[in-house]
């Protein structure tokens, strides 16, 4: 593959999850939640991950897909993102969760703890003892959940052969 260094970011209103992988093993994962000004350090943070791990594409989701809803605050940042990674001349690809479901899941319409448990049986070393447990419906998102969507996000993108 002519990429091999993916950096993959999941953005969520508690703050983001990032994925590192090169070629198909992962080796820098975590997710950070951010308070304040949220875009302000969130974008800071993930240009510290450009500069820090060099790769050689920066996966996103897509905010703009069809079917997709995505706060606008949410939407500000991600082109904020967009525009650190032009600065540091990082090619950019965009990932719809109906690519990321059907490739994990074989199925457009799974849950994200679905995609989850997916990640985990197929990175079990790195992420098993991470897994959230599965939400109860008056429950909010795990905060991890961002990490597991940002590997997902890589994973994806492998599978295009970027």
């Amino acid at each position: 593959m002519k990429n091999n260094r993916i950096l993959a970011v999941w953005l969520s209103s508690p703050g983001f999850g990032y994925a590192l992988m090169e070629g198909d093993r992962l080796v820098k994962y975590g997710h950070r939640r951010i308070d304040g000004d949220k875009n302000r350090k969130c974008a800071k943070h993930v240009e510290k991950l450009l500069i820090r791990n060099t790769p050689d594409v920066l996966v996103l989701p897509d905010v703009r897909a069809k079917g997709t809803y995505r706060a606008p605050r949410i939407i500000k940042l991600h082109e904020m993102i967009m525009s650190a990674a032009r600065r540091h001349k990082v090619k950019t690809i965009k990932i719809s969760n109906e690519e990321m479901r059907d490739r994990l899941l074989g199925d457009k319409k799974g849950t994200r703890h679905q995609m989850a448990e997916r990640i985990a049986k197929e990175l079990p070393d790195e992420l098993n003892a991470r897994l959230p447990a599965k939400r109860k419906a008056w429950e909010g998102c795990n905060p991890r959940m961002d990490l597991f969507m940002a590997v997902g996000l890589a994973v994806t993108s492998l599978a295009r052969k970027i």
